[in-house]
C-alpha cells in the first residue's frame, strides 16, 4: 500500500496522496486515520499502522469542479473499461451518435468501445448497425476525477467515494 485516500473534515474525498505524506499529516497531527491497512510501519520508538484512509482534523474550502471534464481516462474509468455493447476489455471511444451524424462529444454519447465493436458499428446509429448498449453513458458523479487520474482505487475506499460503490451490474 503506497497510498492513502485523503478526505476532508467533512468526509469529502479531496485527492489520494503519497503513503508518506499520509504519515507526516498523521504525526504532526493535521489528520486522522479513518481506515487501516493490515500493514504497519515500524521506527525505533513507535509503530504505526499503514493508514489507508486520513481525514483531516480542520476543513480546508476547495474549489471543486461541479462537472468532471470529459477525457478518454475518464470514460474508461466510468465504464469499468469494459465495452458498453459486448463487455469485452475496451479499447476504443465511441461516439454513439456518430459525430458524421451530428453527435456531440458530451458524456451522454461517448462511450467506451472493444476494437471489434468499434469497427463493425463505424458511423452507424445504434438501430442501423444492430447494437445494444449495456447502460446507458450519462455524465459520472465529481468523485470519478479522483479515480480517473490515481487508479483503481483501494476497496477501503469505497465507502468515502459517492457514486462509484457499487458499480453498477452489466450482463455479460
Amino acid at each position: 500500500m503506497e497510498r492513502a485516500l485523503l478526505l476532508n473534515a467533512s468526509y469529502e474525498p479531496l485527492c489520494v496522496v503519497s503513503l508518506r505524506r499520509a504519515v507526516v499529516l498523521v504525526l504532526k497531527d493535521k489528520a486522522e486515520v479513518v481506515t487501516r491497512a493490515a500493514a504497519e510501519l515500524r521506527s525505533e520508538r513507535a509503530v504505526m499502522a499503514v493508514p489507508s484512509v486520513i481525514r483531516l482534523r480542520q476543513f480546508v474550502r476547495v474549489p471543486h469542479r461541479s462537472r468532471v471534464p470529459l477525457s478518454r481516462r475518464a470514460v474508461f474509468a466510468r465504464d469499468d473499461h469494459r465495452c458498453q455493447y459486448c463487455h469485452r476489455p475496451a479499447e476504443n471511444i465511441d461516439h454513439v451518435v456518430p459525430r458524421s451524424r451530428g453527435g456531440t462529444h458530451t458524456w451522454d454519447n461517448v462511450v467506451a468501445s472493444c476494437r471489434a465493436c468499434n469497427s463493425r458499428k463505424e458511423d452507424r446509429l445504434l438501430g442501423e448497425s444492430g447494437f445494444r448498449l449495456l447502460r446507458p453513458p450519462r455524465a459520472p458523479h465529481a468523485a470519478l476525477w479522483l479515480i480517473a487520474t490515481a487508479g483503481a482505487p483501494d476497496p477501503a475506499w469505497r465507502p468515502f467515494l459517492p457514486g462509484l460503490d457499487p458499480l453498477e451490474a452489466v450482463p455479460a
